[in-house]
């Protein structure tokens, strides 16, 4: 059920929230056996269900009250566990509320539970989680992309009807383009990343996974606000709706057209756009040439502000604790905790970012990629002055098989090609399935990009909406 269906449901007591949270319960009991998921579920859901009917009356216009949905692991909910994927938060229970988490409950939702992901949200795959893979819905024997896999696979199997994700370089796109479901990152700053464990502090940002843009658009204004808990927050304005796409131009970016996009999700992407011209739209290629840098820029920037943002995890004030029957020094203590704590992905990249912030690389690697993230700015400024709308494929390629790009970082790093340079620039963006490809006889679904100027996220919901609403 589409969030939707379920708000008109309620309303007109087809449904409880009693018994829509059983039926949740018991799919999760189902089917995440084998998709895995959810890594907990909160066990006060039932009761806070009941409580919810009681109290429907009463709910005023709250559309969310009383509906249940699911949170990935590393934002906080308190007293439920949060351990980002990671044996280095393995027994951390949240001691407060994340400030999103803290909205939805006043607009009585339910959580249902805490999902999975790659490791303190490092990986396009979900292979990355300590606690095990999650599964694609659609081939088992896929992944379901990363690092939001598990919400992405809980929304797309029918075990929530939508789910909080964190997106820090494509983490709620392009495993939402794996899954096909939508997946909103709304403009850095929309949504307080208060609670929000931190990876890449000026990327990150959490958005919703939903079935559908429409519900996207529904859950959207209960996640948003300026927060004193969060200096980066900033208020979005609610923009009129964009009703005759006859005044719509949409731009393609020829750059993210050429090697190494498979032409399968080329041809769909050149679908979706045919459906916006039926509209009456214009659609025009257009350049972003420093785009190219993005990913090169983001594999800087990213791994930097990871190795600063995990360093409390250092055995003493956060995560594992050093043994207190522990007899070497402390470095052998550091070494020992976080050696034990943290994978393989996470260790790479702290690596890789200690590097580039040591003294003699700053200037040379980090200072000089956020040169090169003003100019990939400039550049989607410079085309948000011709189009309202800025198009791409989300992914270059279909969801991958477990395994087959593990031991290539290089490759796993390139899934998100067309989708970091939206962090990088703090822009919203959404993707949205645009049909399937079919490959060892499944049905395989594929995304579109649409990327929009800053605080134009209603608008970007809207055009987005337009293609919805067309196909459907």
């Amino acid at each position: 059920m589409t969030v939707k269906e379920i708000i008109k449901k309620l309303k007109e007591k087809e449904i409880s929230s009693a018994e829509l949270v059983e039926h949740y319960l018991g799919r999760i009991k189902e089917a995440d056996g084998e998709i895995k998921s959810y890594l907990s579920l909160n066990e006060e859901a039932r009761k806070e269900a009941l409580s919810a009917d009681e109290k429907l009356s009463a709910r005023g216009d709250s559309p969310l009250f009383g509906i249940p949905y699911a949170v990935k692991d590393n934002i906080l909910a308190k007293d439920l566990p949060a351990t980002a994927g990671s044996r280095m938060l393995e027994n951390y229970t949240a001691a407060y509320e994340s400030t999103v988490v803290k909205n939805l409950r006043g607009e009585g939702s339910i959580i249902l539970g805490k999902t999975n992901m790659d490791e303190f949200a490092m990986g396009s795959s979900t292979e990355n989680s300590a606690f095990g893979p999650t599964k694609n819905p659609v081939d088992t024997a896929r992944v379901p992309g990363g690092s939001s896999g598990g919400s992405a696979a809980a929304v797309a199997a029918g075990l929530a009807p939508w789910a909080l994700g964190s997106d820090t370089g494509g983490s709620i796109r392009q495993p939402a383009a794996f899954c096909g479901v939508v997946g909103f990152k709304p403009t850095y700053g929309a949504v307080s990343r208060h609670g929000l464990i931190a990876m890449a502090s000026s990327l990150d940002q959490i958005g919703p996974l939903t079935r559908t843009v429409e519900d996207a658009k529904i859950v959207f204004p209960y996640l948003l606000g300026r927060d004193k808990m969060d200096a980066t927050s900033l208020e979005i304005e609610e923009q009129g709706n964009i009703k005759n796409p006859k005044n719509l131009k949409i731009g393609i970016v020829k750059e993210f057209l050429g090697e190494g996009l498979d032409e399968r999700i080329k041809n769909k992407t050149m679908e979706a756009l045919d459906v916006y011209k039926s509209l009456g739209a214009e659609v025009k290629e257009i350049s972003l040439p420093r785009a190219s840098y993005g990913l090169a820029v983001y594999y800087i920037i990213m791994p930097s502000e990871v190795s600063s943002n995990l360093a409390r995890y250092d055995g003493i004030r956060y995560g594992k604790h050093i043994a207190e029957d522990f007899t070497g020094d402390l470095l052998d203590g550091y070494i020992e905790v976080r050696g034990a704590g943290l994978g393989k992905e996470t260790k790479r990249r702290i690596m890789l970012g200690t590097h580039t912030l040591s003294s003699g690389y700053y200037d040379a690697y980090y200072l000089k990629a956020q040169k090169v993230r003003s100019m990939i700015a400039e550049d989607f400024a410079e085309a948000f002055k011709e189009v309202d709308v800025i198009v791409s494929p989300t992914t270059p390629g279909l969801p991958f098989k477990f395994g087959e790009k593990t031991d290539n970082p290089i490759s796993m790093y390139l899934s998100d090609v067309y989708t970091v340079s939206a962090n990088l620039v703090g822009l919203p963006a959404i993707s949205i399935p645009v049909g399937t490809v079919s490959e060892d006889g499944k049905d395989l679904p594929v995304g579109l990009q649409l990327m929009s100027p800053h605080k134009k996220d209603y608008e970007l919901l809207d055009i987005a909406g337009l293609y919805e609403k067309e196909v459907s």
